[in-house]
């Protein structure tokens, strides 16, 4: 109550989890709200945890949205062999993120939450660990639910605005990838994913190329004149 605001109030919470549960393996922990049906990441304990729940935003599925939407705890204790979420586990791995545990915080009706850790080893989140984590959860519910109706959404937060833009523009440029190369929608994104981590930028840039023609589509070279592909 006495934060000056809902994203301070609850970058506390995430950088205390992550103080609490890192162990000899530093973890980087966020937490995400979402809200008609948006999420976004409202407090991290660092800009990596940020940009990997946006990693994970930007492909519309993953452990956080898994967790926050079916109110059950996902644990991925290796990336790299995991079958679920083959794009997404290719980018954590090139994130040189190994584990993913997400939990799910109990809220109001209309909202849902949930706390996101990652970790660069394997093999970190052991059954001790994850009752932890969610007992954890679990005890900031309260909490949690109170910011919430002390600090409702503003009607058009920017940084929902923001992303809602791009996952627009990484969404059409897919289908003009699918339609050029006849292609499925995970192969397209795949295309996208790898064209973005070739050239070191975001999807959202290499998906704005795209669309404005002038940057890498199916079937051709990225600015550089290689493949995006790799092949």
């Amino acid at each position: 109550m006495e934060s000056p605001g809902f994203t301070d109030f609850l970058l506390s919470l995430s950088t205390l989890a992550a103080a609490a549960f890192g162990g000899p393996h530093p973890l980087m922990c966020a937490i995400t709200v979402e809200r008609d049906g948006s999420p976004a990441t409202v407090a991290s304990s660092g800009p990596e945890a940020q940009r990997l729940d946006e990693i994970q935003y930007s492909l519309h599925d993953g452990p956080c949205l898994t967790a926050l939407r079916t109110t059950q705890t996902i644990l991925v204790t290796d990336v790299g062999t995991d079958p679920r979420w083959e794009v997404y586990a290719r980018d954590m791995s090139e994130e040189n993120v190994r584990s993913v545990l997400a939990v799910p915080i109990p809220t109001d009706t209309g909202s849902a939450a949930a706390l996101n850790c990652y970790s660069s080893e394997s093999g970190v989140f052991e059954p001790g660990t994850v009752e932890r984590v969610q007992e954890y959860a679990a005890s900031i519910s309260t909490i949690l639910r109170l910011a919430l109706r002390v600090h409702p959404a503003p009607p058009y937060p920017e940084h929902l605005r923001s992303a809602l833009q791009s996952r627009a523009v990484i969404d059409a440029a897919v289908a003009l990838v699918m339609a050029q190369n006849r292609c499925s929608h995970d192969q397209a994104l795949a295309l996208i994913s790898r064209a973005a981590t070739v050239q070191g930028t975001r999807m959202h840039d290499i998906a704005a190329d795209i669309i404005a023609g002038a940057g890498p589509a199916a079937g051709t070279t990225d600015r550089r004149g290689t493949d995006p592909t790799g092949s």
